[in-house]
């Protein structure tokens, strides 16, 4: 499968060096990871796929397989643990988006994921709480596509308030998505407060007319929600088929996403993969309060 581009203008990215400051992790921050990543996996809900995780961790240490695993050959257990990501360049990280392929650990080496169901939008049935409508006619924020990549990505890695500080999105992660979104590929959603501060935001891959996004945070009371929002509305104005939301979580079933096996994931996949990308940056086409008026189910009813 090939990308098929509608390019964009591409202005000038963050030096080498900047990049470098703000996605270093400290020592401390590093080993509160490993920790808390430890924890994470010995979950009693987690810790049956240990053995298989660790059976082909010594595999690859012995014979090194570069290439991408095929996604439907997947571990049940863990589930959808499908290999182990020795390369994150360019080329590779967009073929395994195309193939439905994610890169996701806290600690150890990176792993590709292709999980048994998996969480779409389709754009007819998001939803949109009567109290977020209202929040977004207040005018306090104002959403911007592709402004401050590297920020949203460092946020989105940051410690959450009242969470434990448990990432899986290092500096060499970090580096993997900037460099997609220098080349055109990846890209982020800003929510700037009235003071011009950012309030929250997210990012994601838009592979063919398909979108995976990766990875949101919030500042505010609900600014991701309403950057999402604003995003999904231009991906279904600009003709996009779904938005893949990897695993289901509350918010995002709340907000209209449902799982579906992967089979039938990986076919729509395929299909939009073939057809063009937005490759460039992007901008947005109509404000907050404009978008919040919004009924996705009238185009489904129509």
């Amino acid at each position: 499968m090939a990308f098929h581009a509608d390019r964009l203008s591409l202005p000038q990215t963050a030096s080498g060096n900047s990049r470098d400051a703000l996605f270093r992790e400290s020592l401390r921050d590093r080993a509160e990871r490993w920790a808390l990543g430890a924890a994470w996996a010995l979950m009693p809900s987690r810790i049956s796929g240990l053995p298989n995780l660790l059976k082909m961790c010594a595999t690859e240490f012995l014979a090194p397989d570069y290439a991408l695993p095929d996604p439907e050959r997947a571990l049940d257990n863990p589930p959808g643990l499908a290999g182990i990501a020795h390369d994150l360049s360019l080329p590779t990280l967009l073929e395994a988006h195309q193939r439905g392929l994610y890169p996701f650990a806290h600690l150890g080496p990176i792993k590709w994921w292709s999980p048994q169901m998996r969480s779409l939008l389709f754009f007819d049935e998001l939803h949109i709480a009567k109290r977020l409508r209202r929040q977004m006619r207040q005018g306090q924020y104002t959403v911007t596509f592709d402004r401050d990549f590297d920020a949203v990505i460092k946020a989105c890695a940051a410690a959450r308030t009242g969470r434990w500080h448990v990432t899986w999105i290092t500096p060499k992660i970090m580096h993997a998505y900037a460099a997609a979104y220098d080349a055109g590929h990846a890209h982020s959603f800003e929510v700037w407060n009235d003071k011009g501060e950012l309030a929250g935001g997210g990012y994601g891959v838009a592979v063919g007319n398909s979108f995976v996004t990766e990875s949101q945070f919030s500042r505010e009371p609900n600014t991701s929600k309403i950057g999402f929002t604003v995003l999904n509305w231009h991906l279904a104005q600009w003709g996009f088929a779904f938005n893949d939301g990897k695993a289901l979580t509350p918010t995002t079933r709340d907000m209209g996403f449902r799982e579906i096996p992967r089979g039938d994931f990986l076919a729509r996949l395929t299909d939009a993969a073939k057809k063009a990308s937005r490759i460039g940056r992007w901008q947005t086409e109509a404000d907050v309060a404009k978008i919040s008026e919004w009924q996705p189910q009238a185009a489904k009813a129509a």
